[in-house]
């Protein structure tokens, strides 16, 4: 008996190969899994990597009418042919475009995942628009699945859709997180020295990283800040940057670029394949994100045993509890941010009582494989419910 068919749908590839990593090719094993995307050549290399069937689609991650009713057109057509038991969709765009041509091509289980809302940081008519896609793609889903109980939460007060529809899977998170993999053990002392080395870093210093893309929501204006007023009088620090910049999207201000640009403690590497080698050389992971579904970031450096700065938003709030595991700042709030980066260089006993508790918590709770096995029966359970 042929399995039956799965399509996963991100607006971009880089979704499927860091947020979902390992998930689809899981999933290959108990269905014919197509993976659907924009940017072809990073979606075919994708698909031959991690040996899954793709099908490319023209997607933006900006407000575009025109070219996302053509998108929502090409894939209709593409279901209607391959007549797939489930689409599963994630990221906003990807959202509404996969739930509306799976609607009309009558697929029978339709799910959305939830992991940030851009939403949430919208105004005026930005915002209503924004709000009524929202509610659109839920309308033609079968299921929603928020990665956070704070999602959910705001689901639910919005009004966006039946309560019935929502469901939060295991503990939160749409990919958990491989211990195996990011685990602070795979690197010696003299590996971090030569990594230090190779990046001008000194040795000696208190190492604060960040990791994301490089865009004002994610609160990088005030982190950069707030990191400058700290190395006034504290200079035995140094602050790394990982992740692309988008400009055309949310760009930084001026007066963070400069610095990040400028200042001698600054060092920004852009996006890398593999994070861990700097979250190794790291001390603590500074998030002030002012959204997020349930961040990767935040289970990955805690499983390498980093505590955290985060803003107290949903996700960040549920993975990291003030003085258990890191420290919970307001957001947008660059004098906390730095007072948080203060205590966590000056106050060695609490670093250390932060660090100890860092990786166990996540190896209890966000374990990748239990992520995936919950999904399945899920996806079993619907199937059995049709």
């Amino acid at each position: 008996m042929p399995k039956p068919k799965l399509i996963r749908i991100t607006t971009v590839p880089i979704s499927l190969e860091k947020l979902l990593e390992g998930q689809l090719s899981f999933m290959e094993q108990y269905y014919n899994v197509t993976a659907i995307s924009a940017g072809k050549e990073k979606l075919e290399k994708y698909g031959l990597d991690n040996g899954i069937a793709t099908y490319h689609l023209e997607l933006t991650r900006k407000i575009t009418p025109v070219k996302d009713f053509k998108a929502v057109f090409a894939l209709y057509k593409f279901l209607r042919k391959e007549k797939p038991l489930i689409v599963h969709t994630h990221t906003p765009k990807a959202g509404i475009v996969g739930m509306m041509a799976a609607y009309f091509a009558r697929v029978p289980l339709r799910l959305h995942t939830v992991a940030g809302l851009p939403l949430m940081e919208a105004t005026g008519f930005k915002r209503k628009i924004l709000n009524a896609v929202e509610k659109l793609t839920y309308r033609f889903s079968t299921k929603v699945y928020p990665n956070s109980k704070g999602l959910y939460d705001f689901i639910i007060s919005k009004k966006f859709t039946n309560p019935k529809k929502i469901k939060v899977l295991g503990k939160g998170s749409s990919n958990g997180i491989d211990t195996n993999y990011f685990d602070p053990n795979k690197y010696s002392n003299e590996e971090k020295v030569k990594l230090k080395n190779d990046w001008n870093i000194t040795n000696s210093d208190f190492v604060f990283v960040f990791v994301g893309r490089m865009v004002a929501d994610k609160g990088v204006n005030e982190m950069v800040v707030a990191f400058q007023e700290l190395w006034k009088t504290n200079q035995h620090c140094s602050l790394l940057l990982v992740g692309p910049f988008e400009d055309e999207l949310d760009p930084l201000s001026p007066t963070t670029t400069e610095a990040i640009n400028n200042n001698d403690k600054i060092f920004h590497v852009g996006y890398q394949t593999d994070v861990r080698p700097f979250l190794a050389i790291s001390n603590a992971l500074v998030f002030p994100s002012y959204r997020e579904g349930f961040p990767n970031v935040v289970l990955q450096s805690s499983a390498m045993g980093l505590p955290a700065i985060v803003s107290n938003i949903n996700g960040c709030n549920e993975i990291i509890t003030s003085g258990l595991n890191g420290i919970i700042i307001p957001v947008k709030d660059q004098a906390a941010t730095m007072d948080a980066m203060e205590v966590l260089m000056n106050n060695t006993d609490l670093y250390s009582e932060l660090k100890k508790n860092t990786r166990p918590i996540i190896i209890e709770n966000y374990s990748r494989q239990e992520m995936w096995e919950c999904l399945l029966n899920e996806y079993k359970l619907l199937q059995t419910n049709l």
